[in-house]
């Protein structure tokens, strides 16, 4: 393939990667935008492959490689679950900041290269910087990924003078990138190479390890941007125009998407790099203080909650994290679409950061079949509850939590909620009195017009459903 066909064929892909990302921004043309995706990145790799860079013995090994590498992923993507895609995300990610890290050491050994001057000086910063991003790219999603799986505790680990210990190992990367451009041989500027790659893998750990339970969908989408960027640092290295398109696009969307969900959560981004909220989780909901309200958790049983549904004339039902591990969803359709039969209104709430991932529950509705047209935002349903009979929360905590609007001193004080409370009757679904993955304590719970239906999401929901039908 002639260098001219190869770049048309970048250009080509570049095309379907942006009505890919413009395809995505909605449910119902989501198919369509993954479908550009795919065909975009087939004409990548063939114009890669086949293009004038790679010679025929080159080939082989490239081939040998993505069957590995497609192996793996037809692998995963039979065996994960919906539950474990954030974790899966995060591992993804990592391999795109470990690539860079690659790609970076290795352009910078290669022989081949010869370079002089201005246009030495820019290759070698390229390289300094696209290790960087790679390596805290590499080492941050790691970290989330243990997190997100639960083999790391949500809790967040806070050093004392963290702030100042980051501040110093920035001062230290910026003096060795100096001393890195002023070498005079390959050997010697290995030194302050592999310091600033300790340094980086370092500060990734440490940045997520400071990052509590509740932002960890903004950490998910933070490293998304990451590793944009460090695909971006790639394609200057390699002086691939398509990488560098491609790794801004996946950058600045990850970005945008990040700052999106700060918002919904009330939180600048800064103050989640710097970490501390949310805890490992998992502690029983204690009334004290004044913000606490007075009373007792009204438990009810799956007769009672098809009853309260079969009244109903209005109903919203805000799906959480407890929903995808109880594998609830297909359940969840089955009871809409019978309510919906019966001339019930009923529309679906999600919270910006309901899951362990932007878009989770989203997804999780999708695979089950429920109609987007009742999928709705937050912003779009929280004036409807006071209208809305019952109010049913499946496995969701932090996000119906009233204290953010009532309780100043609350970790999640301004955050904005889905307000079940205003309903009628709200009905939260979980499997004790524990508090979310923030472990922000619930007074939802000892709300007057609440009713608590404990167990296993999926075996509850098919009590109520057979309670419905009969």
């Amino acid at each position: 393939m002639s260098e001219s066909l190869a770049t048309v064929s970048y250009i080509g892909a570049t095309i379907l990667f942006v009505l890919s990302l413009g395809g995505l921004s909605h449910p119902e043309t989501s198919r369509r935008g993954n479908l550009y995706g795919m065909i975009g990145m087939a004409l990548a790799v063939l114009a890669t492959i086949f293009g004038p860079r790679v010679t025929m013995a080159g080939i082989p090994w490239i081939v040998g490689a993505m069957v590995v590498g497609g192996g793996v992923g037809i692998y995963a993507a039979r065996v994960v679950k919906m539950t474990q895609m954030p974790e899966l995300v995060a591992l993804m990610h990592s391999l795109v900041g470990l690539a860079a890290c690659l790609v970076g050491f290795a352009s910078y050994i290669d022989p081949s290269v010869q370079l002089a001057g201005a246009e030495k000086a820019i290759h070698e910063a390229e390289i300094y910087i696209g290790i960087l991003i790679g390596a805290v790219t590499f080492s941050g999603s790691i970290i989330a990924f243990g997190k997100l799986s639960g083999k790391i505790g949500g809790k967040p680990l806070l050093l004392p003078a963290r702030h100042w210990m980051n501040l110093l190992g920035l001062l230290v990367v910026i003096g060795f990138g100096y001393k890195f451009l002023n070498v005079h041989s390959v050997e010697e500027g290995m030194i302050p190479l592999i310091v600033m790659t300790v340094i980086a893998l370092l500060f990734g750990i440490h940045m997520v390890m400071a990052i509590g339970g509740a932002d960890m969908p903004v950490v998910v989408s933070m490293l998304n941007s990451y590793s944009g960027w460090a695909a971006a640092a790639t394609g200057f290295m390699l002086n691939n125009d398509l990488l560098i398109v491609t790794g801004a696009l996946v950058g600045s969307s990850g970005a945008i998407l990040s700052y999106i969900m700060c918002k919904a959560m009330n939180r600048h981004f800064i103050s989640v790099i710097a970490g501390g909220f949310g805890t490992s989780g998992g502690t029983v909901v204690v009334a004290s203080g004044d913000a606490q309200p007075v009373g007792e958790a009204v438990p009810v049983s799956a007769v009672e909650t098809a009853e309260l549904l079969r009244e109903a004339k209005n109903v919203i039902i805000v799906p959480g994290y407890g929903m995808a591990v109880a594998q609830a969803q297909h359940t969840v359709y089955e009871i809409t679409k019978h309510l919906r039969e019966k001339g019930v209104n009923v529309r679906f709430g999600i919270h910006p950061v309901a899951g362990r991932m932007p878009g989770h529950m989203n997804v999780l509705l999708a695979e089950a079949k429920v109609p987007y047209d009742i999928v709705m935002e937050m912003d779009e349903l929280n004036e409807d509850f006071p209208d809305t009979d019952v109010a049913m929360v499946i496995g969701a905590n932090d996000i119906v939590n009233p204290a953010a609007q009532d309780d100043p001193n609350s970790p999640i004080a301004g955050m904005p909620v889905l307000e079940v409370w205003k309903a009628k009757t709200s009905i939260v679904m979980k499997r004790s009195m524990a508090s979310g993955y923030a472990g922000v304590d619930n007074p939802l719970f000892y709300k007057e017009n609440n009713r608590m239906l404990f167990g296993d999401a999926k075996k509850m929901l098919d009590e109520v459903f057979v309670a419905l039908k009969t």
